[in-house]
């Protein structure tokens, strides 16, 4: 699919997208955590979308995907593939549909999150190495079969739908001036420039990739669209070895930066929600704090939000970072 074929979606999208989010979920909070402020040296606030049903910010598009789908669409069925949380949005809005749902995973993914996708309804099939092994599978079938794939990050559908925490961040906080957001497919980051750009504001907005999984980050920067062959990171909502065609065409116009953090930063990015926030973030929803932390000289001072995308870890990985 190319870019050609897609739709950049607008604030209007994004404000006609909250009846369908809001009618099942409330808006997230953004509250302020006066000890991870002082460690960074800024005024900074978290989006908390750690604490909505299925743990992460994608139960937004998820909704809104499924609200517009066709009636032969709802027939057939849905497949994606997913590290978790994108396939728990699916699954959560199927099952509140009654639409059938299929999700691809990699072999040894995250099974809390597995669980969670089957606990909503999907049938879970493990695939491939990484994600872009699933998706590859998930495209093929989803032709065999005539199912509806339902792509991460090329649905504008999807993006409008995240979107909407973007918009109760500026709707509720004046004056920021920089938000931290992980990038994995880059929908959450996508949204949030829709947002921006469409109120006019100034704010910076910066996307937080992991050094082990950096396709987006280097594109970005040499504005050649680069293919990874391995992601390597414990932080799976990072784990994309691709660009897509949507969402990178908003980031490389409206991104301020791209920031890398290592697995030692992540995991200390966990550490300091557990500690000064008292939250649960994954891997890729501690990687804002990371970045915040790394870059504390350039937002001292600074009104910041950090968006804590999902805090769907596993216990093993719970055990091991505190562990660390």
């Amino acid at each position: 699919m190319t870019i050609d074929a897609l739709r950049l979606p607008t604030l209007d999208d994004v404000k006609a997208a909250g009846r369908h989010v809001y009618g099942v979920l409330p808006p997230s909070a953004l509250m302020f955590h006066p000890l991870l402020a002082d460690r960074v040296g800024a005024d900074l606030y978290v989006k908390h979308e750690n604490h909505n049903p299925t743990g992460s910010f994608k139960v937004r598009g998820g909704l809104v995907l499924v609200a517009g789908l066709s009636q032969d669409d709802r027939a057939r069925g849905v497949i994606s593939a997913s590290t978790g949380n994108h396939g728990q949005s699916i699954a959560f809005a199927a099952g509140r549909a009654g639409v059938p749902c299929r999700i691809v995973v990699p072999r040894g993914n995250n099974p809390a999150k597995n669980a969670l996708m089957r606990a909503w309804g999907a049938g879970v099939l493990e695939h491939g190495r990484d994600f872009d092994e699933a998706r590859e599978l998930v495209e093929r079938v989803a032709i065999e079969h005539g199912l509806r794939y339902v792509h991460s990050a090329n649905e504008p559908d999807l993006i409008a739908g995240v979107a909407t925490y973007a918009l109760e961040i500026f709707r509720t906080l004046k004056g920021v001036d920089v938000v931290f957001v992980p990038i994995g497919g880059g929908s959450g980051a996508a949204g949030l420039i829709t947002v921006r750009d469409g109120l006019g504001l100034p704010t910076r907005i910066v996307g937080v990739q992991a050094e082990r999984a950096d396709a987006v980050a280097e594109s970005w920067r040499s504005g050649t669209r680069v293919v990874r062959q391995h992601a390597d990171t414990f932080a799976e909502g990072l784990a994309t070895r691709v660009t897509f065609d949507l969402t990178f065409a908003v980031l490389r116009r409206g991104l301020h930066d791209i920031v890398t953090v290592t697995e030692d930063e992540l995991a200390d990015g966990v550490r300091l929600a557990l500690e000064l926030t008292h939250n649960l973030a994954e891997g890729a929803g501690a990687a804002s704090l990371a970045a915040a932390l790394k870059m504390r000289d350039q937002v001292k001072g600074r009104r910041v939000v950090c968006v804590m995308s999902g805090g769907n870890l596993d216990a093993r990985q719970l055990s091991s970072i505190v562990a660390g």
